[in-house]
This record gives C-alpha cells, structure tokens and sequence, in this order.
C-alpha cells in the first residue's frame, strides 16, 4: 500500500490529556513517460559576492550549463546573479537550444564581486518566474549563497514571510548553503516556508551535483502542491513533528508536503493532544492527502483510539518503530537549536537543550538498544555542545536533522522506494 498510518499507542487516557505520535508513511506513485511531464519554470539565483570568486562561482555557472540540457521547449528558465546590485544575465526564455547555448555564452562572462543581497537576488529571479507562470508549470527559484545576507532585506521572519506567499502564488524555492560562513537557520526557514529543499554544500565540487539533482527531481514531479489532511474531533489538537508549514481549514487540520516526486517514500510523524473523555470511548482520526491534479485523490488511511483508565494505559504495548522515529525527531530540533546557540557562544543553553530531550527520551526508552545508543549519543553531546564548535561542524550537524525532519537521504536528496535504509 501506498499510504500507510500506525500509531503509538491505541489507548488513550481517560482522566487526562494525553498525547499520541501518529506516523505516516506516502509512497509517491511512478511518473508517466517523461515525454508527458508537467512543464518546469525555474530561476537559478546565485551569489556572485567577493567570496564566491575562483572555483566557487566557475562551478555554480558549470552547474547551471548541465542543468540546462535537462530542459527542454516547453520549459522555462532565466538567470540572476547578485551581489550588492542585481544582474538579470537571462531574463525568463523557453529552453529552447538556441536559448541554452546563448546562456551558455553569457555565464562566460560573469565573475565574483561585491557584498551580498540575497533578498533582492532571490526576490528578482521569483520575478522571473511568476511574471510567466501558470497552471502547467512547476516552478521553482533555485538559489545558491556562501555567505549572510548583508545587503536590503535581511530579517529572517520577513524573508519566511516573501517565501511563504510566494509558494501561494505557485513558486517554490529551493536553498543551497555554500562552505562555513552562510546562515543555516534562515536557508532552512526560506526553504521549508517557501515549499522547496534546503541544501548544505560542504565542499566546492559538490555544487553541481546538487544543483541538477534538485533540478532532475523537479524533472520528476507526480504531484504538484501536496497536502496531508486530518480530521480529528474537536479538542483533538495536532502539531507536526516533522518538516512542513501547517495549517487549518473549516475543522480539517492540514500539512504542506510540496511537491512529491516519482516513487519518493515520505515520513511524516504527528502528536495528537487529546482532551479528557470517559472510559470506553473511542475517538477516530481520518487522514487523506491531495494535490493540485488529483493524483493522490482517494488516498486515505484512519485510527481509532479507546479511553481506559491509567491501569490499562500504563500496560499498554509500545509501538518501538514510532518511538524510534518520534525521539529522533525531538532530539533533532533539540540538536538544531543546540548548533545554533552554540555558534552565539550560549553554551549553558545548547547543553541544556540537550540535556532536556535526553531526559525526555529516557522516560520511554525502556530497554530498547535503538534508544539507548540514541541517549548515549546525546549524552555526549551534552559536553561538546558546552565548548565552541568550529563553523563548519555546526553547519554539518543542522543539517543532518534537517534531512532527519524532512525524510530525505543524508545528502539532502529524494527518497526513493527501496533506495535507503528505513530503520
């Protein structure tokens, strides 16, 4: 099956409220003959600032020229690259051949220098995109930096916001972090505010990998603007565990996935909060998904829960799976934070992060080796993150919860059906 629902636990109690994980997991269904795919509208944006000079910036433009073979006459694609002023090098164009090899020329003749506006860069090349979009085409503005943004806009909340109301137009964006010195926190925010992927670059030569992986999955999208839906009972309250911008609608709670691609395999992971209730009665939550064409149409999956006293919850079996995928979950967001007060130098903060999640952990834990090695790690942890972290180890390790939350490869990539490792 193609979408399937489990829980933690199925008894809930009745004297009080209680919390229950739901997990789910979507199996994205094959894509038709590629002569048949929807049509790709996409901005490459990339930093031309004083630190992207030499192999940086010869390699994003390299990157940008292989991407360009994978497009054909029904896509579309400009170019911007930005420092303190904004350089439209291809306004938006059909990949035409005629067009790919002319932008091949122009790239020749572009080189590093300035500061950094990332905002206006970005902001440009969505301008590009939604100035030629509509219903046919997924698009996506794919942006490239090594550094903060320094320049015009640079409030991350304010940046969130342009992300999130672009992707209401129909325009995603995508993020790639170059090197040590970029803000991890506001390329995440942007990305998973704005309905794309965030990237972490570490080292130079992986630029072009990561630019027509990102451009080959939109190559591949089944189902444009996908949502999982719950419908709960009233009091019921949810909150994601994992990556997506939530919302609600007329009693139905709603997650953002984005868009799926062919046979990609996404967990996601809920808390359920419900209120207090008499015991024996049940409580079902209905879980459906949908998407802009309809192709996740029918998709549904439920659970039913029983109130029961405290006896009966406490002896209860455990689900191990979903306790597995919940603690690495909360010990993901404790470990993002822990890098990011660590790098302000709040050291006491980032151990006391750390510590938390480990005890929350503990409570559950029992005696399953899964978990404890999971505390063992954290336990260690609890020193390093008292101690300054170089840069790049800080950026390392935000990233690798970040691929965690949002049920992608290590790299940062798609997950496909039989392709990685689950447990």
């Amino acid at each position: 099956m193609n979408f399937e629902v489990g829980t933690d636990r199925r008894l809930i109690r009745a004297g009080g409220r209680s919390n229950r994980y739901v997990a789910i997991r979507i199996v994205a269904p094959k894509s038709v003959a590629r002569r048949e795919r929807a049509p790709v509208n996409v901005s490459f944006v990339l930093d031309r600032s004083g630190s992207m000079g030499g192999e940086k910036i010869r390699l994003a433009k390299e990157a940008i020229r292989d991407a360009l073979q994978g497009l054909n006459g029904q896509d579309r694609f400009s170019i911007v690259f930005y420092d303190d002023q904004i350089d439209v090098v291809v306004e938006s164009t059909p990949a035409t051949a005629e067009a790919k090899r002319n932008a091949v020329e122009r790239l020749k003749r572009v080189d590093a220098r300035g500061s950094t506006n990332l905002a206006e860069g970005w902001l440009t090349g969505a301008e590009q995109v939604a100035a030629n979009q509509d219903e046919r085409f997924v698009s996506r503005v794919l942006l490239l930096t090594d550094g903060l943004a320094n320049v015009g806009i640079t409030d991350r909340a304010e940046l969130e916001h342009h992300a999130q109301e672009l992707r209401r137009r129909g325009v995603a964006t995508t993020t790639f972090g170059v090197g040590a010195d970029f803000d991890e926190a506001l390329l995440q925010a942007m990305a998973v505010a704005g309905g794309g992927h965030f990237y972490f670059i570490e080292h130079n030569r992986q630029i072009r990998d990561f630019i027509t992986s990102e451009l080959g999955e939109i190559l591949e999208v089944v189902a444009r603007d996908a949502e999982l839906h719950v419908k709960a009972p009233a009091g019921v309250v949810i909150q994601p565990l994992s990556t997506g911008r939530e919302h609600g609608r007329n009693g139905t709670w709603s997650l953002a996935l984005g868009d799926l691609v062919s046979e990609q395999e996404l967990d996601v992971v809920l808390r359920l909060n419900f209120p207090r209730a008499r015991a024996g009665e049940p409580v079902t939550a209905v879980f459906t998904l949908s998407d802009r064409e309809g192709v996740l149409k029918g998709w549904e999956g439920s659970v039913t829960w029983e109130y029961a006293d405290h006896a009966l919850n406490d002896a209860q079996p455990r689900d191990r799976a979903i306790d597995r995928q919940v603690a690495r979950l909360y010990a993901g967001r404790a470990r993002q934070e822990a890098m990011l007060r660590n790098g302000k130098g709040d050291f006491e903060g980032a151990r006391s992060l750390v510590s938390g999640v480990m005890d929350r952990i503990a409570d559950y834990a029992g005696d399953d080796p899964e978990l404890h090695a999971l505390l063992h790690e954290l336990k260690e942890e609890t020193v390093e993150v008292a101690t300054i972290m170089e840069p790049m180890l800080r950026k390392q390790r935000f990233f690798s919860e970040y691929v965690v939350s949002s049920a992608r490869t290590p790299e940062g990539k798609v997950r496909r059906r039989g392709k990685e490792d689950l447990s």
